[in-house]
């Protein structure tokens, strides 16, 4: 395939206004012939993760979307809370590219023997703006996918993987031994859920509704735990005692399911405690927030002793403190078992310009656990947007 560099690529990209609003917009935007360490990758599909979302839209109410732009710059806007704008100001007038991953095929590439070769290569990547028909990254932030995987397969191969890999080594390197994952039945607990099978690693997954339970359970999930349940103190601490885990990543991040995790690890520890202590137990326990489902206030009740943490936890700082190294390792993991360990699963398929149709994005912004949109790019592109 020829690419020139007199084309344009259709990109999505987020600008927030200073009015209070956002637009999302389908743009033109030129495609840059690669440079001696880059490659020319023809993307072919992007999986859309929370993260984009929360580019494309921050805090502004999605009920409220509406068409705008033109039939050659098809766009949607969005207002913004009056009171979300103070985060916003870095990013006022500032169009941004969308899409955090994908895959494609490499149409074109620089002079340098790594570039050269992956032409013809199917890889995916990580990087920005992979809502996009074309991108040119740098050889080295490619991954060449095993025989017989599609773009599809390899289009979610960086955030939901490395961030599962991440958990369980940040278990390792903490000093525990078992963990505990809430929003479990999402694309990312389900892999969380094959990892720890296959690596003999106890896991105590925490979901909202009993088909969550079901599913988990079918996929050989051995603890699982419904927190609407009326007994899920009792459950939750139940599993904690049997596998011993100290440590627990909270997609929620509001309300009180931080604090009832780290309860139960102490209720649990206390079951085999020889004496008490007014302190409470000697065992540190550790719950890391990643996400922010419930946007609301952090609660606990204090029962837990004094010998806990809370915390954020980002996938990508802990991969830049572990080295790359020890990334490369774990990058292989993820293309040995692209199929099957760390498989991605996926309810709808949508199109770049179907992004942006109010419709759609309420359907994708409702974040339902184990619904998982794939932007297939693979169509071509939208009329009006090639120069």
């Amino acid at each position: 395939m020829s690419v020139h560099t007199d084309c344009s690529a259709v990109q999505l990209q987020s600008q927030v206004r200073r009015e209070g609003e956002v637009e999302i917009a389908l743009v033109a935007v030129p495609v840059h012939s690669p440079g001696e360490q880059e490659v020319l990758v023809r993307i072919l599909a992007a999986p859309l993760n929370p993260t984009d979302i929360l580019l494309m839209f921050g805090a502004a109410d999605v009920s409220k979307a509406a068409v705008s732009g033109t039939d050659a710059r098809p766009a949607v806007t969005v207002p913004i809370p009056q009171a979300a704008m103070g985060a916003l100001s870095g990013r006022i007038g500032q169009s941004l590219p969308v899409g955090r991953e994908g895959a494609g095929v490499v149409v074109g590439a620089g002079a340098s023997p790594a570039a050269q070769a992956l032409i013809g290569k199917t890889v995916a990547i990580l990087g920005s703006g992979m809502f996009s028909h074309y991108q040119t990254v740098r050889a080295e932030q490619c991954l060449v996918l095993p025989e017989g995987a599609t773009a599809a397969d390899g289009a979610s191969s960086f955030i939901n993987p490395l961030t599962a890999l991440g958990m369980v080594e940040t278990m390792r390197l903490e000093g525990h031994k078992a963990l505990v994952h809430t929003a479990a039945a999402s694309n990312l607990g389900q892999m969380l859920n094959r990892v720890c099978l296959k690596d003999g690693i106890g896991l105590v997954n925490v979901v909202r509704t009993r088909h969550q339970i079901d599913l988990l359970k079918s996929m050989g999930a051995v603890h699982v735990c419904d927190s609407s349940a009326p007994d899920f103190t009792q459950s939750l601490t139940d599993a904690v005692a049997a596998t011993g885990a100290t440590i627990g990543f909270d997609a929620t991040g509001g309300g009180k399911l931080t604090g009832q995790i780290l309860s139960a690890m102490e209720s649990a520890l206390r079951r085999s405690a020889t004496g008490y202590s007014p302190l409470g137990s000697g065992t540190h326990k550790q719950v890391y927030q990643y996400g922010r489902l419930d946007s609301g206030v952090t609660e606990f009740s204090n029962d837990f002793g004094l010998d806990w943490g809370i915390g954020g936890w980002l996938a990508f700082a802990f991969l830049q403190k572990v080295g790359p190294e020890a990334v490369s390792k774990l990058r292989q993991r993820v293309m040995n078992e692209l199929k099957t360990t760390f498989a991605s699963h996926y309810t709808r398929k949508i199109s770049l310009a179907e992004v942006i149709q109010p419709e759609v994005i309420q359907a994708y912004c409702r974040k339902a656990t184990g619904e998982k949109f794939l932007v297939d790019l693979s169509s071509g592109f939208t009329p009006g947007l090639q120069r």
